[in-house]
């Protein structure tokens, strides 16, 4: 049985909730545990990149904003679609820049974002440890650079990642608006 908080009445309930920070952050971790916790579907946003992407950052390049806008746009497209069924999802994603988020949640109220917020150095120990991934230690530096931290306008739910996985989604949870039965 999901744990839901009380809803305010300030905010509408999510239907999407897009986990973002920079590589290594935590995203699908943090991102599959909320997913479970609320009882919804959970999507990892790298499985959206076209096989160009992946390559080009397989071989330690960065991508463009022209390589990521029909990426967003697919993910967007799959965010409308789960909200237009009923059903509600996370998604795991970098989205680094605020363009990619404004693309992402298209001024949707009920499409939040969550912002992962860590050190270089915790983030970059956390890289140095993981198998197999396409995502190289040496663009971590190149994902601060471009990494824009969400303002309040964007009303982001923010959450430390220097606690265990389990501290982090009580906080995230903690933050989220949910509908509450009569």
């Amino acid at each position: 049985m999901p744990v839901m908080p009380e809803q305010t009445d300030r905010e509408p309930l999510p239907r999407a909730l897009i986990v973002m920070g920079v590589s290594g952050s935590g995203k699908s971790t943090i991102g599959e545990a909320l997913a479970q916790r609320l009882g919804w579907r959970y999507e990892d946003a790298d499985d959206y990149h076209p096989k160009a992407n992946v390559a080009k950052m397989s071989a330690g390049q960065p991508l463009t904003d022209d390589d990521r806008w029909p990426w967003l746009r697919a993910i967007a497209d799959e965010i409308d679609r789960v909200i237009g069924s009923g059903s509600h999802v996370v998604f795991g994603c970098s989205a680094l820049k605020r363009a990619y988020r404004d693309v992402l949640v298209h001024g949707r109220d009920d499409v939040r974002i969550v912002y992962l917020d860590g050190s270089r150095e915790l983030i970059g120990a956390r890289m140095a440890a993981r198998k197999n991934h396409f995502m190289p230690t040496g663009l971590l530096d190149s994902q601060f650079a471009t990494l824009e931290c969400p303002g309040p306008d964007e009303r982001p739910i923010v959450a430390s990642i220097d606690a265990p996985v389990e501290v982090i989604v009580d906080d995230i949870a903690g933050q989220i608006p949910t509908l509450v039965s009569d």
